[in-house]
């Protein structure tokens, strides 16, 4: 997957995303690879059909998940923590646009929302 140089930044070489950073390992570069393999959901559900039972089992310590006998309860166990990792790495950006033209309160509900303060 090669990227033309015109869609690169002069600063720093990396590929605007429309996602934003978490952590500071995202700020870095990570891209969230290194404890699935992947951020392909077709991909890792073919990888853990590919694996038997033991191998999924080893998978499963490696990610955090307590290993099961029963392997459809630990495939989507699997699948489960994947897509929570994901979308972890998937936070929408908060466009500007969306804060400049949020209305101003009333003096009334800006008075009802203090109060739960």
């Amino acid at each position: 997957m090669k990227k033309k140089l015109s869609e690169l930044k002069q600063v720093d070489g990396k590929l605007e995303t429309d996602f934003q950073p978490t952590t500071l390992s995202q700020i870095w570069g990570d891209r969230g690879t290194t404890k699935f393999g992947t951020t392909d959901a077709e991909e890792y559900t073919k990888t853990l059909a590919d694996m038997n039972l033991s191998d999924l089992q080893t998978h499963s310590i490696g990610v955090g998940i307590v290993p099961s006998d029963n392997r459809e309860q630990l495939t989507k166990k699997l699948l489960r923590e994947f897509q929570l990792h994901v979308s972890a790495y998937r936070v929408p950006k908060i466009s500007r646009a969306k804060k400049e033209t949020s209305p101003d309160l009333s003096k009334a509900a800006a008075r009802i929302l203090a109060e739960g303060r």
